[in-house]
């Protein structure tokens, strides 16, 4: 049986088909770019019809390569955070707010939760601008028809393809309405966000599986008797795939932006671990809760700087010390939470005549490591103790020298690398199958103030060519 994986991402939607042990079948792969709308304001919002049909385009890529033959399972990694008003019928109201959007307020005179650290422990999430229980209530105020029901991303487009699609637990604790250990609806979130009965997706329950509507299932016969998991959340998947799944191992992962996170086996209805005030928690699944930091800055930096300062090509950073180049803030998407800074909050500093774009572009990564050493710390208290790194994401798949910076900083911690650029989607696979610890294959990173030590026969050294 084959796997095919999908990566409902914020910069791109991606199908790939994985053979029976979650390993990518070569050359299977179909990739579409989305356009997320971003303006000053501090909107991110994507076109939710627009993106439905660039996976049906991935759909059909694949399927005239032939690659969906013997596809038995459908394993879904998807966006956390979004959310979309729909009418009675599910078709949209609106744009997809994406996690990138930074406009929602609460409403003018409500004071929250009546406990924010009981809150906080049952869901795992603040009364904040990036879930749901603020969302909802402003959707609703800048809406012209009101609106009859809210979906997440993943909801809206599996439900345009499947027999049903209700919310995964791992997509509602994204939400910030869900009790992490009931797995059900916090009753205080949702009055908070105003969500009555019939509002909110369905809850799908452990081991749930749909199958393509009957006209997809003529379009993509090869899919017909396929099974589809309900979807993980992008950063849980991201963990599973990278190989960080226990508590002595945490992933840091940078794709478009960048999260350091840890999962702990926590099944459904045990006590949760303690919970420190920075950082959130998430549901896996059923059984794993995954805890952590998240930034908004990432890949995105990269992109930014190479179409803005016109980056010249080749091994540039090489000759920039790694965790160096001009002081930077990299908050140019303002803060994730707990924090408020908005869109536009970034900076840079220390800048003279001799600074070039190289530099720029340096402080500006040397900064995210550096917000995710601080967290780090955080999230190894609730271990009682440090722990290994491993790093994944298109990102630093991409970067020598960020792979390595990251080593740097975090020392001395020993810090790993996963090779795969899609570590979400065969993350997505592995929950799907239910081998969250499948082994998986690392390369250690040293620091640049260590000696080189021999590569295992096999893998290849990550050090920057230059």
């Amino acid at each position: 049986m084959n796997i095919l994986a999908l990566d409902l991402g914020t910069s791109s939607v991606r199908g790939l088909v994985l053979d029976p042990e979650a390993v990518p079948r070569p050359g299977a792969l179909a990739r579409r770019k989305v356009r997320v709308t971003v303006d000053d304001d501090g909107a991110g919002t994507l076109d939710a019809p627009t993106y439905l049909a660039c996976l049906a385009e991935c759909l059909d890529e694949l399927a005239a390569g032939g690659h969906l033959r013997d596809v038995g399972l459908v394993a879904t990694s998807a966006q956390w955070h979004s959310v979309l008003p729909v009418d009675r019928a599910g078709e949209p109201l609106g744009p997809v707010l994406t996690w990138l959007d930074t406009r929602p307020e609460p409403p003018a005179g409500a004071t929250g939760p009546a406990d924010g650290a009981a809150f906080h422990r049952r869901t795992g999430t603040w009364w904040h601008r990036c879930y749901w229980s603020v969302r909802l209530p402003w959707l609703r105020g800048r809406a012209s028809t009101p609106p009859a029901r809210f979906l997440g991303l993943a909801e809206y487009v599996l439900g345009g393809l499947l027999d049903a699609a209700p919310m995964s637990v791992s997509q509602a604790s994204g939400t910030g309405l869900l009790d992490l250990r009931t797995l059900t609806w916090d009753a205080e979130a949702c009055e908070l966000a105003a969500a009555g009965p019939g509002q909110l997706p369905e809850l799908a329950g452990d081991g749930w599986r749909g199958r393509l509507r009957p006209e997809h299932a003529r379009r993509w016969p090869q899919l017909a008797e396929a099974a589809w998991a309900a979807p993980v959340g992008d950063g849980a998947a991201s963990n599973v795939g990278s190989g960080a799944v226990d508590p002595g191992r945490a992933a840091v992962t940078v794709g478009t932006s960048s999260a350091v996170r840890l999962v702990q086996a926590v099944p459904a209805g045990a006590e949760l671990p303690p919970l420190p005030d920075r950082l959130w928690r998430y549901r896996v699944d059923h059984d794993h809760v995954v805890t952590g930091a998240a930034y908004s800055s990432g890949g995105n930096l990269f992109a930014w700087a190479d179409r803005e300062l016109r980056l010249p090509r080749g091994a540039a950073l090489a000759r920039i010390p790694r965790g160096g180049g001009v002081a930077a803030d990299p908050h140019f998407g303002g803060d994730r939470p707990p924090g408020h800074a908005p869109a536009g909050s970034g900076g840079l500093g220390g800048l003279s005549f001799g600074t070039d774009a190289v530099d720029i572009l340096a402080g500006l990564m040397s900064g995210v490591c550096r917000l995710v050493a601080a967290d780090l710390v955080e999230l190894e208290s609730t271990v009682g103790g440090p722990v290994e790194v491993v790093l994944g994401g298109g990102a630093v798949e991409a970067s020598a020298w960020w792979r390595e910076s990251f080593a740097d900083v975090l020392a001395p911690r020993r810090v790993y690398h996963h090779p795969d650029p899609e570590v979400g989607a065969t993350g997505a696979a592995r929950v799907a199958l239910g081998r969250l610890d499948a082994a998986v294959p690392l390369v250690a990173i040293g620091r640049t103030d260590e000696p080189p030590s021999p590569t295992p026969s096999g893998q290849r050294h990550p050090r920057y060519p230059s």
